[in-house]
């Protein structure tokens, strides 16, 4: 028996660590197929049902090839753990990862990395808390928060500040993003919290990531930090069946009125900060943001989706988008005129510059094999360019790679089959596994439809769901699990 059948196995690690625990064949037989995928550094599909278990099915063998390689049969084994989501990210790093390397005893080392927007910018701090006038009162507060926080935390994730909400306006201020970010020429780069978590990954056997970031990482290759995704050995996507709209997404460009924003916001502070004595680069600031406003005016009120090669070619949408560029062009010779007088200021001068190209491939909207479409938020319009196909440009990363790539998921096959997912994503040749889930459901699940629930964008649905679901759960002993959709 094999170190890895043995784990899952009656009397095996996790029979030791979990209680309760019964060994499933499903589970067993993808574990197998994944540590073969590891050992050749093949490629490997797998559909594994609900309850099969895959997380444990994936983990266990990637947690005993790097014990394997530590002991002298491998050298330098790298996993990636890529999931959906970043709270699926951080289940599986505080949670399912500890218990696995309890039950194995194992001494594998383990980081979670996150995309920057999730990490605290010291200078950017530093920076608004000099012209902290210009925030409204819900802001200011949220940002003494932050400053409280800043004081003691050691990770620098924002994760951790619970006080705060998610959708506070003073996260742009306080976080930074590609295009603003000063890299090895900021004040604080030896202090930067990426930079340590990055520092953290090199050092780690086992990185837990989602594919957002995975994706940006291998498209984009952060300008000033190089990639921030170390080179592995091993790739596992977990929950799979969304990295072909993601991956698509990445290859593709994007030209947003967010960024145009947040530049002429950094603007305006350097101007009021550092450069008083240029008034026009506040002047022209605020003149390309009135006009980005001006622009999401012409979409329809709510966040929407459509064809942007239909809405270039009527005038008004064509006029508006013609004033953007003359607007941002008169920003960026502004700025030109600063350059060199300050670091923060040589940012935006090479942001203006990446806007403006950008800018040029959407209206470029002849070009075949690409889909050009729009996306409004209550704010902001975002263009997108994205290929019909990255089969071409994925494939040949993985080729390239070397390494064991593993795609699992509840949901990939079609009609039994996978050509869907492995011809979007080029994986010719992949090996393949469809599991059932061992679950019964006629008889181990029941469909319940509640009547009267508030909509779903109501904010107290959550807590009517709860309501319900309680007196069922006590029922049950506590043994369910539920699913709402």
């Amino acid at each position: 028996m094999t170190s890895v059948a043995q784990a899952f196995s009656k009397n095996g690690a996790l029979a030791k660590a979990i209680d309760g625990f019964s060994p499933r064949q499903a589970q067993t037989d993808m574990a197998l197929e994944v540590a073969m995928a590891i050992e050749k550094h093949s490629s490997l599909i797998v559909e594994a049902g609900t309850g099969t278990g895959k997380t444990f099915a994936y983990l266990i063998p990637a947690f005993l090839s790097v014990n394997s390689a530590s002991s002298g049969d491998e050298l330098n084994t790298k996993i990636i753990v890529s999931t959906g989501t970043k709270n699926l990210q951080e289940q599986l790093f505080h949670k399912d990862i500890p218990l696995v390397k309890k039950a194995l005893a194992s001494n594998v080392q383990v980081a979670l990395l996150k995309g920057r927007a999730n990490y605290l910018c010291r200078y950017r701090l530093a920076q608004y808390q000099e012209t902290r006038g210009q925030l409204d009162a819900n802001t200011l507060t949220d940002l003494v928060k932050v400053k409280t926080w800043a004081n003691t935390t050691q990770s620098g994730d924002i994760g951790e500040l619970t006080n705060v909400t998610e959708d506070s306006g003073v996260f742009p201020f306080i976080t930074s993003s590609l295009d603003n970010c000063l890299a090895k020429d900021c004040p604080e780069y030896e202090q930067c919290y990426l930079v340590r978590a990055r520092q953290k990954a090199i050092d780690a056997d086992l990185i837990v990531v989602n594919h957002h970031l995975f994706f940006a990482d291998m498209a984009l290759k952060d300008t000033g930090f190089g990639e921030l995704i170390p080179k592995a050995q091993v790739v596992i996507f977990d929950e799979a069946h969304q990295i072909g709209d993601i991956a698509s997404d990445y290859f593709g460009e994007a030209f947003s009125t967010r960024r145009l924003v947040d530049l002429c916001t950094d603007v305006s502070q350097i101007y009021r900060s550092k450069l008083t004595d240029m008034k026009q680069l506040g002047l022209a600031a605020d003149k390309l943001q009135k006009t980005c406003q001006e622009f999401r005016l012409l979409f329809h009120y709510d966040p929407e989706r459509g064809n942007w090669r239909e809405k270039y070619q009527q005038p008004s949408f064509k006029q508006k988008y013609q004033q953007l560029k003359i607007d941002l062009d008169f920003l960026y010779q502004v700025i030109k005129l600063c350059v060199s007088r300050n670091e923060a200021i040589d940012s935006c001068f090479d942001r203006a510059v990446k806007l403006l190209a950008q800018y040029n491939v959407m209206t470029n909207v002849d070009v075949e094999g690409m889909s050009f479409w729009y996306e409004t938020t209550p704010r902001h319009v975002v263009l997108h360019l994205t290929p019909l196909s990255v089969a071409d440009k994925f494939s040949a990363y993985v080729k390239e790679s070397g390494a064991g790539w593993i795609f699992t998921s509840a949901t990939l096959a079609v009609d039994n089959s996978f050509d869907h997912f492995s011809k979007h994503l080029g994986l010719y040749g992949a090996n393949q596994l469809l599991l059932e889930s061992p679950f019964d459901y006629p008889q181990q699940s029941q469909l319940i439809v509640p009547r009267y629930l508030p909509e779903a964008n109501d904010k107290n649905r959550a807590r009517h769901l709860a309501h319900l679901a309680k007196p069922l759960i006590i029922a049950k002993q506590r043994r369910m699990f539920y699913a709402f959709y």
